[in-house]
């Protein structure tokens, strides 16, 4: 088992690098034959992971939606759903999301310490709570997947969690699709934020696939040795 699972960002954003622009409706990115791809992806991995701000904003449910890939998992010993994660520093977290009341698999909040003895009371029955320092430890969160098995974890975003990753060099796979307008809105968020980015001879950053899904162009980047 390796010390962390392989970590696959995943996201849709414009030209310009946005995600979504500042508007209260969500600004959809992608196409029905993108979203295929993403859920064939997801069929591929052992958990999913978004930000806590995701949860509040999109009320996601983070299913694998194909019923073939679904009994395909089954037939394989997996459950038909991904482990659901996702991390908070404030523990503002509603137990009725969608994200906690569906699917299969166990659902996983990180949590800084300040805030994960009364998100456990909360979330009793819903998920399991892990405290993880503050702020959140993102390599001790890693390692705390490997030891429960997870090998292979897909980061859905949004923005804030991309760039954590990022900034820590925690990222092996990036699979970034782009979409064919821009925002132009220095309010509306982006695929990652500012800050520093750590850059490595031993983990460079290599385009592995470029491939058109209509009009947008999906962008696959591995970064450094082949872990996965």
């Amino acid at each position: 088992m390796s010390e962390r699972p392989y970590v696959l960002l995943s996201c849709a954003m414009s030209v310009d690098g946005y995600i979504d622009d500042a508007s209260e409706e969500r600004l959809r990115l992608s196409s029905p034959a993108d979203f295929d791809r993403v859920d064939m992806v997801r069929a591929t991995c052992d958990a999913i992971l978004v930000g806590a701000g995701t949860v509040r904003a999109d009320d996601p449910k983070l299913l694998i939606k194909s019923p073939t890939r679904r009994d395909k998992r089954r037939e394989q010993g997996q459950p038909a759903d991904l482990t659901k994660i996702t991390v908070t520093e404030s523990g503002d977290l509603d137990p009725e999301a969608r994200f906690f009341t569906t699917g299969e698999a166990p659902k996983l909040v990180y949590s800084s310490s300040r805030a994960a003895h009364e998100l456990a009371a909360r979330l009793t029955g819903r998920a399991e709570v892990i405290d993880t320092g503050d702020p959140v430890d993102f390599p001790v969160m890693l390692g705390d997947l490997a030891a429960r098995g997870v090998r292979r974890l897909m980061v859905e975003g949004g923005g804030g969690m991309h760039t954590r990753f990022l900034q820590f060099g925690l990222v092996d796979e990036i699979q970034l699709v782009v979409a064919p307008f821009f925002i132009g809105d220095p309010s509306a968020p982006r695929f990652v934020g500012s800050g520093v980015f750590p850059q490595s001879p031993d983990r460079p950053m290599r385009l592995a696939e470029l491939t058109r899904i209509g009009n947008l162009a999906l962008l696959r980047y591995v970064i450094g040795s082949a872990r996965g």
